[in-house]
């Protein structure tokens, strides 16, 4: 940073940081938000200062295609995208790239090709692939525990509760948690998979939908995050029973869960580590340096056994 703020002539004005995401009631980014705000303020010396800007997109493309558009005529000097839909990115990078303000995308990854049109962009986040696999750790071991298999029929009976569409770690997390219990020898039933969309109250009725239809043939719910697995605890509660529930993120609600026993375990997204590292990165681009496409910050499986130290 240093080097960076000797090298600008800008260096004593407040330097505009654009922050856009996709949607504030979502718990992951808005620590991941407050996050890049408060590392942002705590690298201000007497010469830079920042002056940082977050919208929220309120899960529209339309609306955050706006707000963009405002950063860009308002001359901001670098960007932190977390795009509502990634079909949007060749648009925004096109406009971002004539404007020549460098940009982070950060949680939903623009396509190979799209990160290819301009040298001025990277993308930070976490191998989704990781968190699934993970989650079906958690699984495996509470089959090979013999806490899974209720009906004793050998086969493990599970729901899914899935995240948007649009965004690439639902479908990844879906897949991996799977596989690694299939490759592993678990046999495997799905009862039922439906998508929750990230929120709360989605997961919550959805879930009841699942127990509405399956009822005591359901052994393990999986939330590709921890807002539906919290949902479904709340459904499952409501009809009065017991089953082991696994989620994504560690959120401060989830780890909370785990240790009321009622969440069987998480996977750490890590939004400190992914806020600090987009703004790094935010911060290396102003500066003139040439990035690679992608920097991965890594998965942390979380469990009753190690979830205090994740508090």
């Amino acid at each position: 940073l240093a080097s960076f703020a000797g090298c600008t002539p800008k260096a004593k004005e407040p330097l505009k940081v654009g922050i856009a995401i996709y949607k504030f009631d979502d718990t992951f980014m808005t620590n991941y938000r407050t996050e890049m705000e408060s590392y942002l303020k705590s690298l201000e010396t007497d010469d830079v200062k920042y002056e940082i800007t977050i919208t929220d997109g309120k899960n529209d493309q339309a609306t955050q295609s706006e707000q963009i558009d405002n950063f860009i005529s308002q001359g901001y000097d670098v960007l932190i995208i977390n795009l509502v839909d990634l079909t949007a990115a060749g648009a925004i990078i096109a406009k971002v790239k004539a404007a020549n303000i460098p940009t982070v995308f950060i949680n939903r990854q623009p396509s190979t090709a799209d990160m290819a049109l301009w040298d001025k962009i990277t993308y930070v986040g976490a191998k989704a692939e990781d968190s699934g696999t993970y989650q079906g750790e958690i699984a495996l071991d509470l089959w090979n525990a013999g806490g899974l298999d209720k009906n004793g029929d050998g086969k493990l009976q599970y729901v899914m509760l899935m995240g948007q569409a649009i965004h690439q770690d639902a479908a990844l997390r879906t897949e991996y948690s799977i596989k690694k219990l299939t490759d592993s020898g678990v046999e495997v039933v799905k009862l039922f998979e439906e998508r929750a969309n990230w929120n709360r109250d989605e997961g919550q009725v959805q879930m009841a939908s699942a127990i509405a239809q399956y009822g005591d043939k359901i052994e393990v719910v999986f939330g590709n995050n921890d807002d539906m697995a919290l949902g479904a605890i709340q459904a499952l509660k409501a009809a009065a029973m017991v089953i082991p529930v696994i989620g994504v993120d560690a959120t401060a609600p989830a780890l909370d869960a785990i240790g009321l026993g009622d969440l069987a375990g998480t996977v750490l997204n890590d939004s400190e580590g992914q806020a600090h590292t987009s703004v790094d990165k935010a911060l290396a681009l102003l500066a003139g340096d040439t990035l690679v496409k992608e920097y991965w910050v890594p998965y942390v499986k979380v469990t009753p056994a190690n979830y205090e130290d994740f508090k």
